[in-house]
This record gives C-alpha cells, structure tokens and sequence, in this order.
C-alpha cells in the first residue's frame, strides 16, 4: 500500500508540475523525516521481536503477546506511522503540493482495511487487556 501510494504520489507530481512548489533545503528535510520515520518503525519491530511476537500484519491473529512498553507507549501502530513519515518525506521531495493530498487517503486506508482488522484479531485475543490499552494510547500519535 506504501508503494502503491509512493508511486501515484510520483505520478501526480510528474503529472501536474504546476503544483511544484520551490523548496530549498528539501532533500535534507525529507532525508531527517525519512530518518525518522524509519526509526520508528525499527522500534516497532524491534520491540514485536524481543516479546516474540509476529511482525506479520497479515496475521494479527497470531500474536502471542501484548506489546505496550517502549515506543508502543506512544503509538499502536509505530509500523504504519513509519511507513506514513516516509510517504511525507517523499512528498517533500518531490516538491509538490498535490502529493501531500495521498497521506490522508494512505491513513483512512490503513485505518479501515489493516488497522481495524488487527484491532478485532487483538481484542479477541487479549480482552480487557487491549481494551485498556486502545483507550490509553492512541492508533498514530
């Protein structure tokens, strides 16, 4: 889906150059949001990976433990907010404005058809114990 989104950002970039908008500095700026975004998602699977935990979002229902320490004490999903930094990275980029419009579709995306589904899969295996967490610390930030 990141890819998927990359790429029609790219596109709609190329497509519309009159949205470009001049920005000096940008590749450094997008290079310390990437960085950051990647950092955050490293902390994701590394903290999945100590509790011996699936990384697979295709298989939520094979988790086999709650992680809520570390950066998931900030974030439900340092996975996808990741994923979500390095998209903005790449619409700074490339420079233009209409790029910025895929980052609200690539949320409500991930939102309905991944993070939902994992959300139902988490609450049947953990119970109360996910209920209390979803209501402590919230899905992005």
């Amino acid at each position: 889906v990141a890819l998927i989104t990359a790429a029609g950002m790219w596109c709609a970039a190329r497509a519309v150059p009159v949205c470009d908008v001049p920005f000096p500095g940008h590749v450094l700026v997008s290079g310390m949001v990437a960085a950051a975004g990647g950092l955050i998602a490293l902390l994701g699977v590394v903290s999945f990976s100590r509790a011996g935990t699936t990384v697979n979002p295709m298989k939520p229902g094979s988790s086999s433990s709650l992680v809520v320490t570390g950066i998931y004490a900030v974030t439900r999903n340092p996975m996808y907010l990741g994923l979500l930094l390095v998209l903005l990275a790449w619409a700074i980029y490339l420079t233009n404005v209409l790029t910025v419009l895929f980052l609200p579709g690539f949320v409500w995306y991930m939102g309905r058809y991944q993070i939902e589904p994992e959300e139902r899969a988490l609450a049947s295996l953990f119970g109360p114990e996910f209920t209390a967490y979803a209501a402590k610390v919230r899905r992005w930030i």
